[in-house]
């Protein structure tokens, strides 16, 4: 069965630094990436990554996040720096299978506040 697994979140002060790791098993999958929910919001993309180390990022991230992925394409990270208070949000990790139907982790925390 695919398994998506998510670690690494907690309580930051602005300004600091956090990175989430994301572990999908049990099959291959064309990309992986993070969205984010903060209360009173829609949930929106953070960043993504493909097979071939193609990413994308939200607007509001760019510079300031990086994605990666292992040599086997099985974990993806987010490393958040010069991190804000509406950073704040529950992060959630997807993994897209080659067929196209996506899997998610059941999300983690981020707190940035001092």
């Amino acid at each position: 069965q695919v398994q998506v697994v998510e670690s690494g979140g907690g309580l930051v002060q602005p300004g600091g630094s956090l990175r989430l790791s994301c572990a999908a098993s049990g099959s291959i999958f064309y990309s992986m990436g993070w969205y984010r929910q903060a209360p009173g919001n829609e949930r929106e993309l953070v960043a993504t990554i493909t097979r071939g180390g193609s990413t994308t990022y939200a607007d509001s991230v760019k510079g300031r996040f990086t994605i990666s992925n292992n040599n086997a394409k099985t974990t993806v990270f987010l490393q958040m720096n010069s991190l804000k208070p509406e950073d704040t949000a529950v992060y959630y990790c997807t993994a897209k299978r080659l067929d196209g139907r996506d899997y998610w982790g059941q999300g983690t925390q981020v707190t940035v506040s001092s």
